[in-house]
């Protein structure tokens, strides 16, 4: 895959983020609230990270829950950007992202100064992503979803960084443990 190619196609975070989008009450209040704490920042710091390449859909309440802090925590990382490929206009990338055979977004491909992936992660983190695959059946889909967003909130995207600084930092190229 040519990420460098595909990076120059993706949307900048400013540009990303605008009144359009179907849920943009949702996304700029969120980015709004997002705190990155000094933990993650000196620890990313420490990374070979420079870009952050996401698959998302402005419709997706995960994407909603995690982009924006994603996009906070590039801002303050001096030499680190994100930019955003809409899920649907980018079929090709989207099908080497699969979630158990799903176009589950957001994922978070990190890449280092040279263009190579160091890793992906998403679609959730692996305990939300566990508990709404194991509820999927007995779970009506509005108490699944209301049951996210209060994981979300109450999480304040510590394990999502948790979980893409574990694959930023390996020295391998990992995929994230909750779409294997």
């Amino acid at each position: 895959m040519d990420f460098k190619e595909l990076w120059f196609q993706a949307t900048p975070w400013r540009d990303y983020l605008r009144p359009g989008m179907e849920a943009y009450d949702l996304w700029r209040g969120n980015f709004e609230r997002a705190v990155v704490p000094e933990w993650a920042i000196e620890a990313f710091r420490q990374t070979r990270l420079r870009r952050l390449l996401v698959l998302a859909a402005d419709w997706c309440s995960d994407a909603a829950n995690t982009v924006p802090l994603l996009a906070r925590l590039a801002e303050l990382l001096e030499g680190v950007e994100l930019r955003i490929l809409e899920r649907d206009q980018f079929p090709r990338v989207m099908e080497q992202y699969l979630t158990n055979g799903s176009r589950s977004v957001p994922i978070a491909i990190s890449l280092d100064e040279e263009w190579r992936e160091l890793s992906d992660w998403g679609p959730r983190p692996v305990a939300l992503q566990a508990w709404m695959l194991a509820n999927k059946a007995n779970v009506p889909t509005p108490r699944r979803y209301a049951y996210a967003r209060k994981w979300y909130a109450s999480d304040k995207g510590e394990t999502a960084l948790r979980e893409l600084l574990d694959g930023v930092a390996a020295r391998t190229p990992t995929r994230s443990p909750s779409r294997r």
